[in-house]
């Protein structure tokens, strides 16, 4: 896969999350804010299903979903990702700089949505703001796709199950909002398109203008990985 194919895959990804999430906001500002198809059932269950031991696992997965964990793992993603010093530096800003930006702009969205969580008597665990998209579920996604771009370059052989284990991660930081209490479906499947769509833009923008060295490990990570060893 070419530097071209990759801008063009990586757009057309985050162009169909954009408009799903789209979609989904004018249904949730349409209805005012108030719970959509499975939200009350979801959080029925989830309020009736809640063991001591899952809700204090839950409430440790969903901390590493938010503060210092999120970016520390980019961070470490990028400085794996460059082949040189200055392209390490290089990768590790820009991988900071999609996570900040991602949440800076999700923020704008809650503000405008302004969709109110469920009800305080039902949370099990710490929740701020408005609910809409989920901003937990938001920065570990992108967070995940971050991580997973550079599996994806430094390991070409056996990245599979790292991969796995990393969107898995991303994935249920979402689900333990649920879990918890303070946020709907919607708010969480907003937050994963959100998060995808975010990610498509960054990675559609840097294949049409980084470096040709840095993309070439994006788009051909097995190639590369023969031109560092010689074979």
């Amino acid at each position: 896969m070419n530097r071209e194919d990759l801008a063009e895959l990586a757009g057309s990804v985050g162009l169909g999350a954009w408009t799903a999430f789209g979609v989904l906001s004018m249904v949730v500002i349409g209805h005012e804010g108030a719970p959509l198809f499975t939200d009350e059932d979801v959080l029925s269950w989830s309020v009736a299903h809640r063991p001591d031991m899952a809700v204090a696992v839950a409430r440790g997965l969903t901390a590493t979903g938010t503060g210092v964990i999120p970016y520390a793992l980019v961070v470490l993603a990028g400085l794996l990702t460059g082949r040189t010093a200055h392209g390490r530096l290089l990768a590790a800003t820009l991988a900071t700089a999609c996570l900040a930006s991602g949440q800076g702009l999700r923020y704008g969205v809650m503000a405008l949505v302004a969709r109110p969580r469920p009800a305080l008597g039902d949370w099990a665990g710490h929740a701020s703001g408005w609910a809409f998209p989920s901003g937990h579920t938001t920065t570990a996604a992108l967070t995940a796709g971050l991580v997973i771009l550079a599996i994806r370059v430094r390991a070409p052989h056996g990245r599979v199950p790292l991969c796995l284990a990393v969107g898995c991660w991303g994935a249920v930081v979402g689900l333990t909002r649920l879990y918890l209490g303070v946020h709907w479906f919607t708010d969480v499947v907003g937050g994963w398109l959100f998060a995808v769509g975010w990610f498509g833009v960054c990675v559609c923008a840097a294949a049409r203008w980084l470096p040709a060295g840095l993309v070439a490990d994006w788009a051909d990570p097995a190639g590369a990985a023969q031109e560092r060893t010689g074979r």
